[in-house]
């Protein structure tokens, strides 16, 4: 399976994807571009936070700018092509964002077929809940993807493992030095301040339990998928993946009974 059908991509319609959460979002979002881009399509990756500025393969074009003329600039972008935008780097060679209102913009001129933002920051952990500021989303986005690292389970709930520790122990209602476990995970995705804070109405959700590497995560893994389908969460498709492994197993909203 290709990663734009994990997504439930039209190829035929443009899309704005914002990726939130932890555990993976960097590494999906340019494999995604990748594939899009081996379809001839226009792809744009930019994020209303920061990355890590990429490598050269994976891009064909970075524009580093402050302007509000930036959209001037963008005409000239053929097929085929990947193309990175943020507005400056920072000292820890990070591509800081653009605001969200500019992502706006860049999707309504119809230059692109699809934009991919990174629209939340996790520090390199796996799992997170969400700042009173978090996350970025473009109120044009139509799908919201949000990622969680599996590797997470079993690790202890304190500053070395959990962005945002004060804010993921309330929504999750645990303390610091309990050990993260499905219910957690369940509590994490359901809540309302949790995963999909601050996700549009229209936009579908999407979970990506990635960093499944082994048959013990896997197992783990299917626990909250099962309690997500057992309480009827209103998700409208869940992926337990290993995005390096490029291995993943869908459940939709078929199966989910929506």
């Amino acid at each position: 399976m290709k990663m734009y059908e994990l997504f439930d991509i039209n190829l035929k319609e443009r899309e704005l994807l914002s990726f939130i959460g932890a555990g993976g979002k960097t590494t999906t979002i340019f494999k995604l571009a990748k594939e899009l881009k081996n379809l001839k399509k226009k792809v744009l990756v930019t994020t209303s936070t920061a990355i890590f500025y990429p490598e050269k393969d994976e891009f064909d074009k970075i524009i580093v700018s402050s302007s509000n003329d930036i959209i001037k600039t963008l005409r000239s972008i053929n097929r085929g092509t990947i193309t990175v935008i943020g507005r400056e780097i920072s000292s820890e060679n990070k591509l800081l964002g653009l605001s969200k209102e500019t992502i706006d913009n860049i999707y309504n001129i119809d230059i692109f077929d699809y934009i991919l933002v990174e629209a939340d920051g996790s520090k390199r952990k796996s799992i997170k809940s969400p700042a009173d500021h978090e996350p970025v989303i473009p109120s044009r986005t139509d799908k919201t993807v949000g990622v969680i690292g599996i590797d997470s389970i079993e690790k202890k709930i304190n500053e070395e493992n959990v962005h945002r520790l004060e804010e993921f122990c309330r929504v999750v209602n645990c303390k610091p030095g309990d050990t993260i476990d499905e219910e957690k995970i369940y509590r994490l995705i359901k809540n309302q301040k949790g995963l999909f804070k601050g996700s549009p109405l229209k936009s579908k959700k999407y979970v990506l339990l990635n960093k499944v590497d082994n048959r013990i995560l896997e197992k783990r893994a299917l626990k909250i998928v099962e309690l997500i389908i057992k309480n009827k969460v209103t998700i409208n498709s869940i992926i337990v993946s290993s995005i390096i492994g490029e291995k993943y197993h869908v459940f939709n909203e078929s199966l989910m009974g929506q």
